[in-house]
């Protein structure tokens, strides 16, 4: 199942490191279903963050095909990767691009981890470039209800269709 990520701006008064409130934009990352669920989400989650008012300025979809998040960074990187292929017909390569967003603290480090995380690709590829990203903080969608083992679903919270119509 594909995800659609969604960058949504928003305006709210900051504290900043220095004690100074001043009126910022920050973009933040959602995955949802519609506009109308990342607009409920990035209310819900700026709720939890400030107690100050805010504004939402604008919600997008956003073109990444993955996010990876690594520990021990502090950054999101947009990593443009071009992916190979050969065209039988004519014998020559094809290009095709994806967007990645990477967790990093510099650029050598997007890199590094973009390399990561395509290293289960079987076709060739390269990283044309990777550019420092606006956003601030993505939040990956979890319904609570997920109680997972090594990545695996347990027995118990896995329902039949027929649980899930009653």
């Amino acid at each position: 199942m594909s995800v659609t990520w969604y960058e949504c701006k928003v305006k709210y008064r900051k504290t900043h490191e220095t004690g100074e409130q001043k009126v910022t934009t920050d973009t933040y990352l959602l995955d949802a279903v519609s506009f109308t669920e990342a607009e409920a989400r990035i209310n819900e989650e700026m709720a939890a963050y400030t107690s100050e008012e805010f504004k939402i300025m604008n919600i997008k979809v956003a073109n990444f095909s993955e996010v990876h998040p690594f520990e021990n960074s502090d950054r999101w990187f947009k990593s443009k990767v071009s992916l190979i292929a050969l065209d039988e017909e004519s014998g020559k390569e094809k290009k095709s691009n994806t967007y990645l967003l990477v967790q990093a603290n510099d650029v050598k480090e997007a890199f590094e981890n973009t390399t990561q995380a395509m290293q289960n690709t079987r076709g060739d590829y390269t990283i044309p470039s990777i550019t420092e990203s606006p956003i601030l903080d993505v939040f990956p969608y979890f319904s609570g209800d997920e109680e997972e083992i090594a990545g695996q679903e347990t027995v118990e919270n896995k329902k039949e269709p027929a649980e899930l119509i009653d």
